[in-house]
């Protein structure tokens, strides 16, 4: 599994004219799923993600974690974070989970990340076309991958 987490003051997801999520301070996590992912990488990921401590202190420190300030989380599924661009200018993406794979391990992921803050997910739609909005907030901007624990 592979994470971009951007420290927001502000994100949101529109499909059809529709809000799906919307979120003030927190993190925008765009969310992408491979063949090989298993609730074990799932479990990491979330765990990760909610410890991660990059909110500032009262010494203007990354040092407080979402749960130190109250912050929410905005999930968004995104299976070009698996492109593949070695050959040629169109990306393909034969890594990234078919439906029936990857549609299980986003929603356990939602379960988990709210689980662990204790508190409603927000969430775009699954496969659908969706407009993301976000005020980047530093900006701070962090890759996370299962697969690169070390």
């Amino acid at each position: 599994m592979r994470a971009v987490v951007q420290r927001v003051t502000a994100a949101s997801c529109t499909v059809n004219g529709d809000v799906t999520g919307t979120i003030g301070i927190g993190f925008l996590v765009l969310l992408g799923i491979e063949d090989a992912d298993t609730a074990e990488d799932l479990q990491w990921l979330a765990a990760k993600i909610t410890a991660m401590r990059v909110f500032g202190d009262e010494q203007g420190l990354m040092n407080k974690a979402l749960a130190d300030i109250g912050g929410d989380i905005l999930l968004i599924s995104q299976f070009t974070l698996f492109a593949s661009t070695k050959k040629g200018n169109r990306p393909g993406f034969t890594r990234a989970a078919r439906p029936e794979k990857a549609i299980p391990l986003y929603e356990g992921m939602i379960e988990e990340l709210s689980r662990l803050l204790d508190k409603p997910v927000q969430t775009g739609v699954f496969g659908a076309d969706m407009k993301i909005s976000l005020v980047n907030d530093g900006p701070v901007t962090i890759t996370i991958d299962s697969k690169n624990k070390e």
